[in-house]
This record gives structure tokens, sequence and C-alpha cells, in this order.
């Protein structure tokens, strides 16, 4: 989350290959933003903001945004984001390639991208296998 909101700052990491298989933009959370430089982060219900942690990327389903992925936060810096309804899911407002220094928009907390891009991340996500582990950091 330090690299500007209109950098690419999602990615797909193959750690036995050890290289970046996709790449694209992802909203943080509203309540992240104090006015300042620094990002601010909260576990906490209703605070709107992004919290930082390992998640494992749960089941898919069709909410209020279409597709999206829920969340369970793995780490006591995001262990109320399953309550929070903190999940992966796309929005339009997310554009599909890199508009920095332009920041783009925020969500409510979650890791919010665009429709083009949870296209491609639903590729990794709907395979069979092990869990995949989403990390947010700064």
């Amino acid at each position: 989350m330090k690299l500007s909101s209109g950098s690419n700052r999602f990615f797909v990491y193959d750690l036995k290959k050890d290289s970046i298989l996709a790449r694209g933009l992802v909203a943080h959370g509203s309540g992240s933003d104090n006015g300042g430089k620094e990002l601010v982060f909260s576990n906490t219900i209703s605070s709107y903001s992004t919290s930082l942690g390992k998640y494992k990327i749960g089941n898919s389903y069709d909410g209020k945004f279409g597709l999206a992925y829920k969340l369970h936060g793995l780490d006591k810096t995001n262990s109320n984001a399953f309550n929070r309804f903190v999940v992966l899911h796309s929005h339009s407002c997310i554009p599909q390639n890199e508009v920095a220094p332009l920041e783009i928009c925020r969500s409510w907390g979650c890791p919010t991208v665009s429709p083009a891009f949870l296209s491609t991340l639903k590729m990794y996500l709907d395979k069979p296998g092990k869990p995949v582990l989403l990390q947010i950091f700064y």
C-alpha cells in the first residue's frame, strides 16, 4: 500500500518460479486516508480502512458488486476482516491501466480491483488445490 493507488500494486506472485504472473491496480479503504501522505490502517468495524496482514482467500460468491471472494484475516491486524465484510471484489471506478500520478477511487476497506483484473485473478483463485494467500502490507 506504500505505492500510489494509481500504480500497479496488486501482484500475483509465483513463489516456486520467483516471478510476477499478473499485476493491477487495487483501491485502499477511504478510512485509511488521514489527510497526510501516510495511510492509516485499522481492523475496527465501520472504520472503512484497509487492514494490513495475511488473508486466506475463501470461496467466491455473487455479491453487491458481482463476483467477490470472502477474505479470512490470519493476523491480529486483520482478524475482523470476515466480520467487517472485507472481501476481494471489483468496481467499475477502478481503471484497467495505471493512471499515476493520479489516484484511483477508494473502497470501504476492501481490496477492490478493476472488473478485467478480477477476471484475470479468477483464473488463479478458482483452481482446485491449496488455498491462496493475499498479503496486504505497507
